[in-house]
């Protein structure tokens, strides 16, 4: 899964795929509607690639959490995130990784995760197949002569 091509704008609703590059500027299309528009180097853009959730141990990447989404939850998030309660956002996030900061992820921070995670499964961005790694075999090395 790669969410290196899909960034988050700050000030801007939702989510946006990298299209092209320009000098200064980047053509974004917006994941929601399918819009382009220009995103210029002044604006706060974070690549979801880049984006980390505190756990108790070490931070996990953001397509870590939406892997351990799609373990517990499916292709639909089983709940109403938009209105759900604090309480509720924090077991439902709890349910999905358990070791998560419970100091430094907010209730926010859950809510766009699970938007987040909505919106590219229902645009068939994310990808769960897990790639099988082939183990090349070393070549075997020819026994030496002994004289």
């Amino acid at each position: 899964m790669d969410l290196s091509k899909i960034v988050s704008i700050s000030g801007k609703p939702g989510l946006y795929q990298v299209k092209s590059q320009a000098i200064g500027r980047l053509i974004v299309e917006s994941v929601v509607d399918g819009k382009c528009m220009p995103a210029f180097a002044r604006d706060r853009m974070s690549s979801l690639e880049e984006i980390s959730i505190f756990s108790t141990d070490e931070d996990r990447p953001l397509k870590e959490v939406f892997m351990m989404i799609h373990e517990k939850m499916g292709d639909k998030v089983d709940f109403d995130y938009k209105k759900a309660s604090n309480d509720e956002l924090r077991e439902k996030f709890a349910l999905v990784m358990p070791d998560y900061d419970e100091e430094a992820v907010y209730p926010s921070d859950m809510k766009k995760v699970f938007a987040w995670y909505q919106m590219l499964v229902d645009k068939n961005l994310l990808d769960f197949t897990v790639e099988e790694k082939k183990e090349e075999e070393a070549p075997e090395q020819p026994a030496e002569k002994a004289e």
